[in-house]
């Protein structure tokens, strides 16, 4: 059993990667004033601060939490929930329905992630919305399917985080293994795959790797992006690639942006990319955004009415992962109500669940930013790579797209006449450092509430 100071920092960790997977709002309501209790021959006990947060825990988020505790500790084989001592007395909230208490053993054939080939089991088909926006992107996967290693090989799927890319490729893994059995199937993201090839070399066991990754019948590669400047890690997928279409081997990649636009990225990578088909997805259209409120409440046991399901719609644009929180807030709120939401109180949480788009003066932006780290405001626009200016540009630059979704060549012109490959390895290096350092994810907090 872990100590105390080891259940903080398990927690911690667990913690740092929900709060990229929710909304801010979801998770400040949920997530605020839990930790470990206790670990016990795999079982995991987490203290909530009362019954509610429990119950609501159990039902929206604990396949979800117990996914991730998996992914940091592989010994841990089930989740339960106690509640901490100074809120047993407290009653449960009115108008909410207590859930029966479910049975937190993990079934290994329904939510443990295959360790053979990575795949999550939920991403399927069955649970992936068509439209208009991913129809292309869609035949194309059910092309490989008929003809693995023959059609579009590679397929390339890029767009925009939330697009529904990791559900599509992980559901083509998930069906050539259904229609195809004995065909063999493997789903990576390529950070992991860095860190593989890395360990590999520490322990003298690069035949080993090779011999792995070259026996599969289908390889997917998640956030190819994140091979940006990996010029090892780069030459070693290279020649995994040309191992593998020579022999009529399926390969899939994703990635938020087309292979062209990916910074440090070699030349021979990029032609290997577009030698098949590359796909983008891009935000979903109006029609699509209403099919996948209905099927999304659905599944969760909501009924909406059609008004609600077009202010959804109409509201949420971009981002697919925004609907589910949106929605468990509206789940949450009609039990707590005992009754349907007014039209007010929907526009209400709307409100208060999504980043509000301000006019943006990228001037007072980079004040704001230049005061935060007691730098000079001119020097952000400067020239220069002294390392007391690089992350204050760096941090503007992830501010500026990710919060206000100026283009890259807009950014690289005002702050300096850079170019776009910049700006994009600027944002791209923000993503990757924030998901381990917790004292910039707080930085970005406090500058988000002074901008």
């Amino acid at each position: 059993m872990l100590t105390t100071l080891d259940n903080k920092k398990f927690w911690e960790r667990v913690l740092a990667e929900i709060e990229l997977n929710v909304s801010k709002a979801n998770f400040t309501t949920w997530f605020k004033n839990t930790y470990i209790h206790k670990q016990e021959d795999g079982v995991v006990v987490l203290a909530v601060p009362n019954t509610f947060v429990k119950d609501w825990l159990c039902n929206k988020y604990h396949k979800f939490i117990l996914k991730i505790l998996r992914e940091i500790n592989e010994s841990v084989r089930a989740l339960e929930y106690t509640i901490t001592k100074d809120s047993d007395k407290k009653a449960p909230v009115e108008g909410f329905k207590q859930a029966p208490t479910p049975n937190f053993e993990l079934p290994l054939s329904e939510f443990y992630i295959n360790k053979d080939d990575n795949l999550n089991p939920r991403y399927t088909f069955e649970t992936f919305v068509v439209g208009p926006f991913n129809e292309l992107a869609f035949a194309a996967s059910q092309a490989v399917i008929k003809k693995p290693g023959l059609s579009y090989n590679p397929l390339f799927i890029h767009g925009g985080t939330g697009h529904g890319k990791t559900h599509l490729i992980q559901a083509i893994g998930n069906q050539i293994k259904t229609v195809m059995a004995g065909r063999r199937v493997f789903y990576i993201s390529s950070e992991k795959f860095v860190m593989d090839y890395v360990s590999s070399i520490q322990n003298n066991r690069m035949n080993a790797f090779k011999e792995k990754y070259r026996k599969y019948d289908v390889f997917i590669m998640d956030d190819v992006q994140f091979l940006a400047d990996k010029e090892k890690s780069q030459e070693e997928l290279f020649h995994l690639f040309n191992t593998l279409h020579d022999n009529n081997k399926q390969i899939i990649f994703s990635s938020d942006k087309h292979p062209n636009f990916i910074p440090n990225l070699e030349e021979r990578l990029k032609s290997r990319f577009s030698a098949g088909m590359i796909i983008d997805i891009p935000s979903p259209d109006h029609e699509s955004r209403v099919a996948i409120i209905k099927t999304k409440a659905s599944a969760n046991g909501l009924i909406l009415r059609d008004e609600i399901i077009q202010i959804l719609a109409d509201t949420l644009e971009n981002n697919v992962r925004e609907l589910e929180g949106i929605l468990n807030s509206i789940y949450c709120q009609t039990n707590l109500k005992g009754g349907d939401l007014s039209i007010l109180e929907i526009r209400t949480l709307l409100k208060n669940n999504q980043k509000p788009k301000k006019n943006i003066v990228i001037k007072d932006i980079i004040k704001t930013i230049a005061g935060f780290y007691n730098i000079e405001e001119e020097s952000i626009y400067e020239k220069t790579r002294k390392k007391e200016v690089v992350k204050p540009r760096q941090v503007a630059m992830y501010i500026l797209r990710e919060d206000f979704n100026v283009s890259y060549p807009s950014i690289g012109q005002k702050l300096g006449g850079r170019d776009h490959t910049t700006v994009i390895h600027s944002c791209d290096k923000i993503k990757r450092d924030i998901k381990t350092d917790m004292g910039l994810v707080s930085e970005l907090q406090q500058i988000r509430a002074m901008v």
